[in-house]
Parts: structure tokens; sequence; C-alpha cells
């Protein structure tokens, strides 16, 4: 059986990747790689060979926006039912996170599943809203529950998002300079490796499917050099274990016949043209925004500003690392977060204070 951190492999690895004589910046775009990299001292091991490796936005709780936070807070503040994952529960906003609507009283239930949502509908007859968030990887499991028989008190905030268009508005926007790119491997098992050989086509640039485990990230890195070395700008998938080129097909249908994109603004981005999933006509009855439009639109605008001096934008898009932010570790702690990178256990923010090496 192949060992995932074969520690002799891994020195293979490494030893060539140092006779190589790298200068390379890549980006990773998965929360779980950064906490592979940090946790075990890969990033660190990897400067040593010439490899900066940055974070992109791969953290799904980290690029919803404000907005969207405010909205499930005004929703709760309405005495509505809200139900999310316990990160996103946990993430601030200018009027609070829904844990400190909670604390205030309102109707707040940390859910582990869609699923969980829907049966706290069954048993009240009061309005349950799901704040649904998350990449491709999760968005199918929403999907197939909308396609189900459900109660008529239940309705979904969604948040969802599609990868592939922000990796064209990052590539697009031209601010920094990346030699590749390590794709996310939970979100490739869904949609395959088909979506990202139009990037590498468009941008000239590499880029490696990896897994999770310490010798995926190795191996990964390893590939990208190889392909740079030989002035190739492909797609290759390490994470073959996991990943069909055709990705899972089952689960794309479902999403296609449930969201249709539309263009939204990520957390540190513009408007992201088709990078949003938005229920279809068919589907608009479970519509959180549709339903209580009238309580959404009376929030005032003021309340979607970011947090002063938070630097989560500029992390998501590669631009700085969290130590950069004169916040971290200071005004900004996993016990009072200032963003939503220091709340999510896929957060560069929280996974640098975990588990890197303090300097404040």
């Amino acid at each position: 059986m192949f060992r995932f951190r074969d520690k002799a492999f891994a020195e293979k690895i490494v030893k060539n990747l140092r006779k190589m004589g790298l200068n390379l910046r890549v980006m990773h775009v998965c929360g779980t790689h950064q906490d592979t990299l940090v946790r075990y001292g890969l990033d660190e091991l990897f400067r040593q060979c010439g490899v900066e490796i940055r974070q992109g936005p791969g953290c799904p709780v980290c690029v919803t926006t404000t907005k969207e936070f405010c909205e499930a807070a005004f929703l709760a503040r309405e005495g509505l039912i809200v139900a999310t994952y316990g990160d996103v529960a946990k993430a601030p906003s200018q009027v609070g996170s829904l844990l400190d609507q909670r604390a205030e009283g309102c109707d707040v239930r940390i859910v582990y599943s869609v699923e969980d949502a829907v049966k706290i509908a069954e048993k009240t007859s009061k309005d349950v809203i799901f704040m649904a968030v998350g990449f491709e990887t999760t968005a199918p499991s929403t999907a197939k529950i909308l396609m189900e028989d459900l109660p008529e008190n239940f309705s979904v905030l969604c948040c969802h998002r599609y990868i592939p268009p922000a990796l064209h508005a990052l590539l697009g926007m031209g601010e920094l300079k990346l030699d590749g790119l390590i794709e996310p491997g939970h979100v490739s098992t869904i949609i395959g490796v088909k979506p990202y050989e139009e990037i590498s086509k468009i941008y000239k640039i590499p880029q490696v499917i990896a897994g999770f485990e310490p010798l995926d990230l190795l191996m990964a890195v390893y590939m990208l050099a190889n392909q740079i070395r030989h002035d190739e700008a492909k797609v290759e998938n390490e994470y073959v274990r996991s990943v069909r080129y055709e990705g899972n097909p089952k689960a794309l249908k479902v999403m296609e016949e449930v969201f249709e994109p539309f263009d939204i603004a990520w957390r540190g981005f513009p408007i992201i043209p088709k990078s949003g999933m938005r229920l279809r006509k068919k589907f608009e009855k479970y519509d959180a925004r549709k339903r209580f439009e009238d309580i959404l639109e009376k929030i005032d605008e003021k309340f979607f500003e970011e947090p002063k001096g938070c630097r989560c934008g500029e992390i998501l898009r590669g631009l700085v690392n969290p130590e950069d932010c004169p916040l971290f570790g200071r005004v900004c702690t996993p016990d009072k977060p200032v963003g939503p990178c220091m709340v999510s256990v896929e957060g560069a923010c929280n996974i640098q204070f975990k588990y890197g090496k303090r300097k404040f």
C-alpha cells in the first residue's frame, strides 16, 4: 500500500526540487491545502526549494461577502429560524455574526447538513432558512434536497459559488505573477479536469489537481516544476485516486437542473461573471431572497462595508500573507475575529494562527 506520508519518498522529491534551482510562485485554491502546507511545515520546506506558495480564493466562508452574512443576520432578527454550518455562523459582519444574533435571542441553529435544516422545518410552523455556503463540493447536496418534497416553510439563502470563473477573474486581473496553480481536490472530484483546460489554454499557466496529504502537495509542486522546465502549460491530475476527467456526472446534472449561474461579487473581488449559483425559476419558491424580499430590500447598504483594517480580500487574491495584516494575532484572533479568514478552518489566518510560528 502506498503511504502518503512516506518520509523516504518525500525526501527524494525534495532533493529533486532542490536540484532544479527553482524560483517560482505558485497558488493553491483550497483551504485544506493551506492546512496541510502549514500544519506539516511544507510552506517553509518549499521556500527552501525556491517555491513560494500563496493561498487563493479557496475558502468558501472567506469569499462569502459581508452583504450575504448581513442578509442572514437580518432574517434572523425578523424572527425567522436560520440554520447553517458552524464556521458560517461565526463569520463576522457589520451587524455581528449569526452567533451574536443568537446571543441576542434570535433562533440560529448549527447544523451539519442541509438535511438537518429540513428536519427542523418539519418540526415547526416557523419559517426555516438554510444559509448554503460552499463551492461545487457542497452545492450538489443543496441541489438534491431541493428536488425532493419539502415542507413549505423551508427555504435556502443560496451563497454557493463556482470556482473556475474565480480563477479566470484572478488571472485576468494580473495583480500577481503566478507560475502555476494547484487546483482543489474536493471541487475537482465534482467538476473533473475539463473546466481547467480552458484556463491553461488562455493564460498559458501550468495546473495540477492535488490531494491533501503532504506527499500529494510535494508531487503537485514537482509536477508543476517539470511542466515549467519543459515550457508546458497543461492540466495534470495528481489526485487520480479520487478525480476522474469527467468528474461526477450525477452531481453535475443535479446542480445543472437546480442552479443557474449569475454574476456575483466575491470578498476581495469585483463582481465575477457567472460565478454565483442561483435557484432556477422552477425552484424559486424555495429561494429565501425571493420569499423574504421585503425584508432584505430594506437593509441599509452601509452594513455591507468590509471591516476596516482587515486584509482578507488581499489574502484571498494572494497579494499578502496573514502576517502582513496589522490586525493579525493582535486585534483579530479566532476568539475575536475581524474577518472571515480568521474564522473558517479553511481560512489562511485561522490556519496560520493555529500552526504557524508566532511573530506577534
